[in-house]
């Protein structure tokens, strides 16, 4: 019944529910407006199945009964993913349950003003996306582990071994290494294979919000704490209580916010910005960097006190240009990714998987996936040569487009890819199928093994098939494992 982008509004005050009506129709979102008793009729008469998912929030004016706790917990049991907006004057210190009070995204005055509705209803979008993405990654998380580090290389099998060793542990982890190796890959990773997996994730960038608006972010602020501070706002530490804090950028952080910093690690407690209530915090802290600690140390930019308290395990990302051999799987995994998300398709012969390989990659596997969506939109559903390749990756002459990647190194787990006689995806002409999937089957399988270490039993786990099935099917192709 609800359309996409829908605004629910409940409100008894009717001239008000027009007047937020008419507001979000200017703003461009769908309102439906309806009063506490039509709301609560609704609600009981809605059905387990019902998709609540095109509401993209609920907005609570005056209610007269019941209470404002008695609101939120039948819109929890309506649709528990849905955030919610107050408008006018609400008590939410007097709802005792804290996850309720969490839900609550905005307080605004009314009539609210066009950028401040405009604020909430975006941050209403990032917690339905968010919570998707956590209830999706939850029930996957064995999978995301190889799915979004994608690899065999020593280098990345190192760093899935300490994550192993860390995952589930309650301790402090400094991702470094350079923009664009997959720092936030590896934290994310590192929450949803954690005891932590059910709370929520929050990631931070540090270096792109305002210093002075840095610490108001971090730890929230109270009421009439600085100008323009209308209302109380929870931080992102009480955002991310009982779950994982990621700290992007840290590096970049200033000094007076470094020490406020430490203090949370130190006391694990801090206070709202402008107000005397100490919050107590559990929260795992992840933090990244792609600049030099060590050097900043020195040059007086970081506190080497903070540094200890951070590095408590390191994980260092290799940049791709000394993982070469993981390239080939890459481009296939991304490659997929675009054909999942209905954006094209793509593929590379074998001598532009070899220029590509010689390629220095300053922007890592960010800028091989940039690549890859460029040439799908250049090329759609073509095979890419040398020549098609834009100038600063040509590194292999015309005249070794013919050149074949040898058989030592589809051994080392790379998939089966398109060679410079293959005909184009979907052409006018048709398409081989049977060896199109043939191949497609017997580079899934070697995907697989590798990301199992060679153990049949997990690799046919990872592809829903029976163990025996595999057996014959590794026989068939003459795969084996390592």
């Amino acid at each position: 019944m609800w359309e996409e982008n829908n605004v629910i509004i409940v409100d008894d005050n009717e001239q008000r529910r027009h007047d937020a009506s008419v507001i979000l129709d200017f703003l461009g979102e769908n309102p439906v407006a309806f009063s506490s008793t039509e709301w609560s009729r609704l609600v009981a008469a809605s059905n387990s199945g019902e998709n609540t998912r095109q509401v993209k929030t609920l907005v609570f004016g005056e209610c007269l009964d019941p209470g404002l706790e008695a609101r939120l917990l039948e819109a929890q049991d309506w649709d528990r993913a849905c955030p919610i907006i107050l408008i006018g004057e609400h008590h939410l210190d007097s709802v005792e349950d804290v996850d309720l009070q969490h839900k609550v995204i905005a307080q605004l005055e009314f009539p609210p003003s066009y950028n401040k509705f405009m604020d909430s209803l975006h941050r209403a979008q990032v917690y339905r996306e968010q919570y998707d993405i956590n209830a999706g990654r939850v029930q996957q998380r064995d999978v995301q582990l190889f799915r979004s580090l994608v690899g065999t290389s020593r280098e990345l099998q190192k760093v899935r071994e300490m994550m192993a060793q860390v995952a589930d542990k309650d301790i402090t982890v400094l991702i470094t290494g350079e923009s664009g190796t997959g720092k936030e890959v590896v934290a994310r990773t590192l929450h949803y294979n954690s005891n932590r997996r059910d709370k929520p994730f929050v990631p931070v960038n540090c270096g792109a919000i305002p210093r002075e608006l840095l610490e108001s972010e971090l730890f929230g602020h109270e009421k009439g704490a600085f100008t323009g501070a209308v209302t109380s706002r929870a931080g992102r530490f009480e955002m991310a209580q009982g779950g994982t804090l990621f700290l992007d950028e840290i590096g970049d952080m200033p000094l007076d916010m470094q020490v406020k910093i430490l203090r949370v690690l130190q006391e694990r407690s801090y206070e709202r910005v402008g107000g005397n209530k100490t919050i107590k915090t559990d929260v795992r802290i992840i933090t990244a960097t792609h600049r030099d600690l060590d050097t900043m140390i020195r040059e007086g930019s970081f506190r080497e006190d903070l540094y200890y308290r951070l590095n408590v395990f390191p994980i260092e990302m290799p940049p791709l240009r000394e993982r070469v051999e993981d390239i080939p799987l890459l481009l296939n995994e991304l490659v997929t990714r675009l054909e999942n998300e209905k954006r094209g398709s793509i593929r590379f012969n074998s001598a532009a998987i070899m220029s590509l390989c010689r390629h220095e990659w300053a922007g890592n596997v960010r800028e091989l996936a940039n690549l890859v969506e460029r040439m799908a939109i250049l090329h759609p559903y073509g095979v890419v040569g040398v020549q098609e390749l834009p100038k600063k990756f040509r590194h292999v002459e015309e005249a070794d487009e013919d050149l074949i990647i040898p058989e030592s190194a589809r051994s080392e787990g790379m998939p089966t890819v398109a060679h410079s006689d293959d005909t184009a995806l979907l052409p006018v002409n048709g398409i081989d199928l049977k060896e199109y999937l043939t191949n497609l089957e017997r580079s899934l399988i070697q995907q697989a093994l590798d990301d199992s270490v060679g153990v049949v039993a997990r690799a046919a786990e990872k592809l829903k098939i029976r163990r025996t099935t595999l057996v014959e099917k590794m026989r068939k192709y003459e795969l084996h494992r390592k």
